[in-house]
């Protein structure tokens, strides 16, 4: 009898092991990871955001290159989206930002001339990213005053910086955009960075001309205006943006980094 026991009892263990073996198990593919936009900004500025491809794309990219034609040949633009890391390479010179420092390169013997690299490394770049750079961590939204030009009222989001917030956070921007597409058209804005104190005036951009780049509406041009008493009133000169590139690879540290015989420039 116990031995009889015994072998019902091992055959049972048998088939419980064998009905284990059977039960399949069913894994579950990662999920793609997906960038979450918090909605914290104005709702006519996530329209404006939207008209210009959407704030989400955006942020999915991570390298920027541009070129602006000159009289004295290309200015080629690069930049680390993330890290804001940043390459200004012509002829005649070099302006990087390495996360850390600005340095200058010659690459000849002639003098550099224009606006001090610590102020113009980035310039560009932020006239260029616009509305997108809008974003950015650090800013504090209101409404603006809309802008009456030529006969067309713009409607306005005032932008200003929390204390601490980049090389200028006294600057302010407004934002005017079309009220019936929702794009950006003109940008108003003050500049801070040699006086570290608010500017009453604003100067102003005025964008006409777009380019579908990667799913996203980025600027053919930028017309810098004259201004008074807060109005844009004459052309006074123009930059054209070609070559644009925008992609979600990452761009290499190196490419930013100083090379041995430039110079870091502190102010």
């Amino acid at each position: 009898m116990n031995k009889f026991f015994l072998i019902a009892l091992a055959v049972f263990f048998a088939s419980c092991k064998e009905q284990k073996k059977e039960v399949s198990v069913t894994e579950t593919a990662p999920k793609q990871e997906t960038i979450e936009i918090e909605n914290t900004y104005p709702e006519n500025l996530v329209k404006v955001f939207n008209a210009h491809g959407g704030l989400n794309k955006w942020k999915q990219m991570r390298f920027l290159e541009f070129t602006m034609p000159k009289p004295d040949g290309d200015e080629v633009t690069t930049t680390n989206l993330y890290t804001r890391k940043s390459l200004i390479k012509t002829p005649n010179h070099a302006i990087g930002f390495d996360g850390e420092n600005v340095w200058l390169q010659k690459e000849t013997n002639t003098e550099f001339k224009g606006y001090s690299p610590k102020f113009y490394y980035n310039l560009m770049f932020y006239f260029y990213a616009m509305p997108f750079v809008l974003a950015d961590d650090g800013i504090v939204y209101g409404e603006a005053k809309p802008l009456e030009f030529e006969g067309k009222t713009y409607p306005g989001i005032s932008v200003s910086y929390n204390a601490g917030v980049g090389e200028s956070p006294e600057d302010e921007y407004v934002l005017y955009y079309n009220p019936e597409t929702y794009r950006m058209e003109w940008l108003g804005y003050t500049v801070t960075f040699f006086t570290q104190e608010k500017e009453q005036q604003l100067h102003f951009r005025r964008y006409s001309e777009w380019q579908n780049v990667n799913g996203l509406l980025l600027p053919a041009n930028s017309i810098r205006y004259n201004y008074e008493n807060n109005l844009p009133t004459t052309i006074h000169s123009e930059n054209k943006f070609v070559n644009v590139k925008i992609t979600s690879e990452k761009p290499a540290d190196s490419l930013f980094e100083k090379p041995a015989n430039a110079e870091i420039v502190t102010e």
